[in-house]
């Protein structure tokens, strides 16, 4: 037996030398949970919830100017961007046909006194007889009532005087207020008709120091919105600069569409330096909430779910102490959970959520301090990195 032995012995040896080897580079290349998951910590700071909606960036006062008559523009005295002050001549109208009106209405003017002094001398003759018994009572009615009629035809031709006289005044298009020119939409020799509705000629924006954004925010953060709360929005035209701006107005009239409801909310801002131009499009933020010196958990450690396979080697999850439990008495409160490592080990955490700034969410736990590395996703080992037994694991984005 010794003899079979000594025989199989190196045999026997080398067996378990390369049974070692094995074992110990199956140890050496066994991934551990910090090469399994990909991590980040806990932090400590201040987090702020905010509402973000797009809006056009308007003037706060935008004047129409429009024409009560009709006629051909023959002068135009302002273009795009000019100052003007108020009562300053913008443009002229065609003013034949009014000229021509006055002077009719002026012969008739003429031919009416004309008829009242003869009314008037007919009366007092008539009077006269009258007195002397030369003239029936009739005749005297009949005369005082011509004069009357004169008297009321020469009103009649005097209002008509006066109303032709405001047409030649309103020919001439005057600025009702000092301001800006923002639009123009007539030139020399184009005919505005002003038959059924006045139209709009030249629009003027009357100071473009005190500028607002009309913006619309859904209805499931309108509740949130306050007068007075201080807005941050940026423009295309200035990217890496920020505005501030104010809400003015939140109205109450309510646009549907497609079943979305969304209220128009009107932010003051000012524009001293005239940066701002009209009809820019801003990117609005308001901040509805702010708490400082929080706990701080990423936003992709609270959605990250185990894959199937994996979800036995996650131990039991920890119980909530009696402060835990008392915080999460109350039913509205919104609750989550995260994955955290324990001695190596990942742990599943129940918690209480927060204010949340879209990348970091405020969260509330006896379990958690700063520092905690949670699992925000899975990492795909390299092909020859696998150890027997374990298995690969997926890439997750989030």
């Amino acid at each position: 037996m010794n003899k079979t032995i000594k025989k199989y012995l190196p045999t026997i040896l080398i067996i378990m030398m390369i049974s070692g080897a094995i074992y110990y580079y199956q140890q050496s290349k066994k991934l551990k949970p910090e090469d399994l998951y990909r991590l980040q910590t806990i932090t400590q700071g201040d987090v702020e919830q905010s509402v973000n909606a797009n809006g056009t960036i308007n003037p706060v006062s935008l004047i129409n100017v429009g024409t009560q008559v009709s006629g051909l523009v023959s002068k135009l005295y302002v273009d795009y961007n000019d100052k003007v002050k108020a009562g300053q001549i913008l443009l002229k109208l065609d003013d034949a046909l009014f000229t021509a009106q006055i002077a009719q209405s002026k012969g008739n003017l003429h031919n009416a006194q004309a008829s009242l002094d003869l009314a008037k001398a007919n009366e007092a003759r008539m009077r006269n007889l009258f007195s002397q018994d030369f003239a029936s009572k009739q005749d005297l009615d009949q005369a005082v009532q011509s004069l009357e009629s004169a008297k009321a035809q020469l009103d009649t031709v005097k209002a008509q005087l006066s109303r032709d006289q405001t047409n030649l005044a309103y020919s001439i298009i005057r600025s009702p207020v000092s301001g800006i020119v923002v639009d123009r939409v007539i030139d020399v020799g184009q005919t505005v008709a002003a038959s059924f509705q006045t139209p709009t000629l030249i629009t003027i924006a009357q100071d473009l120091s005190k500028m607002q954004i009309n913006t619309s925010f859904a209805e499931a953060d309108i509740g949130k919105i306050k007068v007075g709360q201080k807005a941050k929005f940026t423009v295309d035209a200035f990217p890496n600069r920020n505005f501030e701006g104010v809400v003015k107005q939140l109205r109450l009239n309510p646009t549907t569409v497609s079943n979305v409801v969304t209220y128009n909310v009107v932010i003051s801002v000012d524009n001293s330096d005239e940066t701002l131009l009209p009809g820019m499009t801003a990117f609005v933020t308001i901040a509805i909430d702010h708490h400082d010196d929080v706990l701080l958990a990423p936003n992709s450690a609270l959605r990250y779910k185990p894959t199937l396979s994996d979800t036995n080697a996650f131990p039991a999850t920890e119980k909530h102490s009696h402060g835990d439990a008392k915080k999460h008495s109350d039913q509205n409160t919104p609750r989550g959970k995260l994955y955290v490592l324990r001695d190596n080990q990942p742990v599943e955490v129940k918690l209480t959520l927060g204010l949340t700034d879209g990348k970091l969410t405020e969260i509330k736990s006896d379990q958690l301090k700063v520092g905690d590395k949670v699992i925000v996703g899975e990492s795909q080992p390299d092909s020859g990195g696998s150890a027997s037994g374990a298995s690969p694991m997926r890439m997750r984005s989030f």
